[in-house]
């Protein structure tokens, strides 16, 4: 396999950068059209979302579960595919996960609306883009920082808010090339507690690590979570 040269990382960068400026105007389009609304269940809120993408960006969509989660199964960490479809209430927390639309293109994406006008749920809204700009602040202060000292510093932020951090991970490595799976097995590959290795490095494959970061809130008494993922390192 060949090395990447510098044009070949700019490339692949600008790439992962144009993906995610794709899914902000995406969500931002989903939330001016009301596209997450009480009444409507979790797979129709998925596939207005999907016709959305199809006429905005031609993306066509090809997921293995909801894009849309609600209420309860707002507290599963992506890739847990909640049991059954749900009715979004009133009064309901609700993640809007891009990941399937643009995994082509290598990058993830997630965003929180709340319903209603509940004080904790508006609450962990604001706490999420917070969180996670702290978040980015750490690692761009500690040129060596390693996942597992992102993660500790996660764990203590959340806390701080007086919420928890959902899941074993926040985060995790792009693949090598923008279709690749970035998911596998190395805890090195995850913004976690095992990952003892410097998050600036380069892969294997000779490709500089890139990293998406994923604050996953919840608040495990009262049963709701939410969830803000995008790019850490490239903006």
């Amino acid at each position: 396999m060949a090395i990447p040269d510098r044009m070949d990382e700019r490339l692949r960068a600008l790439g992962l950068v144009e993906a995610q400026r794709k899914a902000e105007a995406l969500f931002a389009e989903v939330v001016r059209r009301g596209l997450i609304a009480a009444g409507s269940s979790e797979y129709e809120a998925t596939d207005r979302i999907g016709d959305l993408a199809r006429e905005l960006l031609g993306t066509r969509v090809r997921w293995p579960g909801r894009i849309v989660r609600s209420g309860p199964h707002t507290l599963l960490p992506c890739g847990d595919e909640p049991p059954a479809d749900r009715v979004i209430g009133a009064a309901d927390t609700v993640t809007v996960h891009f990941g399937p639309l643009f995994a082509g293109q290598g990058t993830d994406f997630a965003r929180t609306v709340v319903l209603g006008d509940d004080p904790a749920r508006l609450k962990l809204c604001e706490d999420l883009p917070r969180i996670f700009a702290a978040g980015r602040e750490t690692f761009h202060a500690d040129r060596h920082i390693t996942g597992g000292r992102l993660f500790g510093e996660l764990q203590a932020l959340a806390g701080k808010a007086g919420w928890t951090l959902g899941g074993w991970h926040a985060g995790h490595v792009i693949g090598e090339t923008p279709a690749a799976n970035p998911m596998c097995a190395q805890a090195d590959a995850y913004i976690g507690p095992d990952n003892g290795e410097p998050l600036r490095r380069t892969t294997p494959g000779g490709w500089q690590a890139h990293w998406l970061l994923e604050i996953h809130l919840v608040d495990e008494h009262t049963g709701f979570g939410g969830t803000h993922k995008a790019l850490l390192d490239l903006f």
